[in-house]
């Protein structure tokens, strides 16, 4: 059987760096990559970011002390050079064209995209793209194309953590404990439990509802309204979900954590007030919030093209954290007196003022970029890691192996807002570890479907 000949758009490695190993497929296939994606991939690697990253590991994994071998290719003056590609103790040919003269020669837009496409028409290859338009085009013009979308999760809306029983009142919880039904349920899941009594003819629910999760196979009950009074967190979960977020948070037995909900559902702030319970409580020694930091085709926004010095540049990127800092600060400052002479200074902006930087300090609060996190060891902290929907599976890794087992991490996004270039609501690191909390026991879950919005915020949404 003939191998199949792949040419690798940037937006392929870029990606997952690990997708020339799926690609390579133990031999059955051979991979090409022409300059112009070596060229995109090498004004990518300076940049502090999940693209950089890969940008950097790609040109680590080409084996520079083996010989690179060229031939020409006989079309006019293109050569054909052969290197070697080391990725996960996986070694493999990769194939790299070297065009000097292209037919294009000028583009106002796509220049480089239609170049690529040239040298797989050229050479009779199957254009492997992320990018929806480039893969279109290919097509239009009878060039074979394909993309990879490995680790698609289809309807994401659709997965749910909190499972309903309904159990009489003389009855014990081992009568749920023994059902099929629960049993099959993995562990963290959550449940809401139906209080029932009868009359003479009929069965009928009181109304009265226990909450709890599924921790060991057995049903542990929350008592939320008795865990939040006893925590005392600055800000108090105000509905059912949020109060399930912060019992989950700051269980003893939970490690990590996967959050997803718009704007306005309340994860940052409500994980951010389990944090500091863990703090208060000298579970952990300080929290670190994590955002990526990656935006869709806008180079200005990158981190290092902002202005002032890194803590400066990464305030850009960490409103939500200063945002649910500030309320909380609001709301202190509201509650007493005393709380506004500790609390003093101007919190309306993103910027650190006295209020801010004291809360922060007070409570031990990290910002770090994830970009830093590469080969650190992160010991005793409850991590925040944000918008996850923008970190592709390879980061969201990347991240957990720097976990030291004395943490507790939280995921948090909102699988629909997507600026990530080569991920979609379908394919990204928050749906994926949706799916997986669903059959892991050790990984928890919630969706947060109810948002707290203003009048105007809900009118937008309603009628626009």
């Amino acid at each position: 059987m003939a191998k199949k000949r792949y040419l690798l758009d940037t937006s392929i490695i870029l990606d997952d760096i690990e997708n020339l190993i799926y690609i390579y497929q133990n031999g059955e296939n051979e991979i090409y990559i022409s300059e112009v994606v070596l060229d995109e991939l090498d004004k990518k690697k300076d940049l502090q970011n999940e693209l950089g990253y890969f940008s950097r590991e790609f040109f680590r994994g080409i084996n520079s002390d083996e010989e690179v071998k060229k031939k020409s290719s006989g079309k006019g003056s293109d050569v054909i050079y052969k290197t070697n590609f080391k990725n996960k103790d996986i070694e493999f040919k990769i194939f790299i064209i070297y065009r000097e003269k292209y037919k294009i020669q000028h583009l106002d837009y796509g220049l480089n995209d239609s170049r690529i496409l040239e040298i797989a028409k050229d050479y009779n290859l199957i254009l492997l793209t992320n990018d929806i338009s480039l893969k279109i085009k290919s097509i239009s013009q009878g060039v074979k194309a394909q993309s990879i979308f490995r680790n698609r999760v289809e309807n994401p809306s659709d997965i749910d953590f909190l499972f309903k029983f309904s159990l009489h009142k003389d009855l014990e919880i081992k009568k749920i404990e023994q059902t099929s039904e629960f049993k099959a349920l993995k562990n963290w899941s959550m449940i809401e439990l139906l209080e029932e009594d009868n009359t003479d003819s009929s069965l009928y629910l009181t109304g009265k509802k226990r909450f709890g999760f599924k921790i060991d196979d057995k049903f542990e009950e929350q008592n939320l309204d008795s865990i939040i009074e006893e925590n005392a967190p600055y800000i108090r979960p105000i509905n059912l979900e949020q109060k399930l977020l912060y019992s989950m948070l700051i269980h003893p037995k939970n490690k990590v954590s996967i959050v997803t909900g718009s704007t306005g559902s309340g994860k940052t702030l409500i994980s951010l007030q389990a944090g500091i319970t863990l703090v208060k409580k000298g579970l952990v020694d300080g929290i670190i919030y994590m955002r990526n930091t990656i935006t869709s085709n806008d180079k200005e926004a990158e981190l290092g093209f902002r202005k002032g010095d890194e803590s400066q540049k990464l305030g850009y990127f960490m409103y939500p954290l200063y945002s649910a800092i500030n309320f909380t600060i609001d709301k202190l400052q509201e509650s007493s007196i005393a709380k506004q002479i500790e609390y003093i200074g101007d919190v309306n902006t993103i910027e650190k003022k006295n209020a801010t930087e004291y809360f922060i300090k007070k409570h031990n609060i990290e910002i770090m970029d994830i970009a830093h996190a590469r080969g650190v060891s992160i010991g005793r902290k409850f991590v925040i890691f944000d918008e996850a929907q923008n970190a592709s599976d390879a980061t969201i890794k990347l991240i957990g192996t720097r976990i030291a087992q004395d943490c507790k991490i939280v995921f948090l996004g909102d699988w629909k807002q997507i600026d990530h270039p080569y991920l979609s609501k379908f394919r990204n690191g928050a749906v994926s570890l949706l799916q997986k909390a669903q059959t892991s026991n050790f990984l928890s879950g919630i969706q947060l479907k109810h948002t707290i919005r203003s009048d105007i915020a809900q009118w937008f949404e309603e009628n626009m």
